[in-house]
């Protein structure tokens, strides 16, 4: 029997400081079998590695959020670097672009250190984690530019149009889907997620983010990814067992994670 792989969780974020180890310890018995926590600032990349020290089915990606490049430096490319060589490091993310505040880093600062965390990805031999907001052409421009299909990864939290899935996909990537899918605004992404191949589809929270209908507003976690599964099933016409083990065999191929 499959157990659901969580490919994009921040359990290191301070909505978990009350229960965090026993919220974590009580995934396993109710089907969630392995959770990669991914960093979004260098504090964030810290503290994922160190969940995946302390829990072997927690696993790490390493990358700066484009929203906190602002203060990012070579020294921590290269402790990245060093820690990717970790078993427990299996992507670099999450990175990209983020146009949507005004009081972000320039586009121009967001593309130098995206193409200079593609270029690490590609060092390091791991597949990226792909955040893009309000920034589609230039994500794939960056994207096809600096030849990320040397390395694959996913477009965490999906968001764009159908017709824009082509231009991922021919990058080779996945697709991290959420609990946008199941909210009653999400057709476009509904509409995404039909075109797409199962053999592309990841499926993640984004946690303590973006939580399923019908925990919309709360605070989001693993458990509720069965409530992601069933609209995934009801969209591609498959059984429930049958999306949880296509999904988790796309994670194990694209993170390297072992049986």
């Amino acid at each position: 029997m499959y157990e659901i792989t969580d490919t994009h969780a921040h359990y290191d974020d301070e909505a978990f400081d009350s229960d965090r180890d026993a919220l974590l310890l009580s995934l396993k018995d109710k089907g969630i079998g392995r959770v990669i926590n991914v960093g979004a600032s260098m504090r964030g990349c810290r503290d994922s590695y160190k969940l995946s020290e302390k829990y072997p089915f927690v696993y790490a990606a390493l990358g700066v959020h484009p929203s906190e490049t602002a203060e990012l430096s070579e020294e921590d490319m290269e402790w990245i670097l060093e820690k990717s060589r970790d078993p427990k490091v299996v992507a670099i993310g999450e990175i990209g672009l983020d146009y949507h505040f005004p009081d972000d880093p320039s586009p121009e600062h967001q593309k130098k250190w995206f193409a200079r965390q593609i270029a690490l990805a590609q060092q390091a031999g791991l597949p990226l984690v792909i955040h893009s907001r309000d920034a589609e052409k230039d994500t794939a421009d960056v994207l096809s530019s600096e030849h990320a299909e040397k390395c694959g990864g996913v477009m965490h939290c999906y968001s764009y149009s159908k017709e824009s899935t082509r231009d991922f996909l021919n990058l080779g990537l996945y697709f991290g889907i959420g609990g946008v899918l199941t909210f009653k605004n999400g057709r476009k992404l509904k509409e995404a997620v039909e075109y797409l191949p199962m053999d592309r589809i990841l499926l993640e929270t984004d946690c303590p983010y973006l939580a399923p209908e019908p925990y919309r507003g709360k605070r989001n976690c693993s458990l509720y990814l069965p409530n992601v599964v069933a609209v995934l099933s009801e969209i591609k016409k498959l059984p429930e067992e049958e999306v949880i083990r296509i999904t988790t065999e796309n994670a194990k191929r694209l993170f390297a994670l072992g049986d």
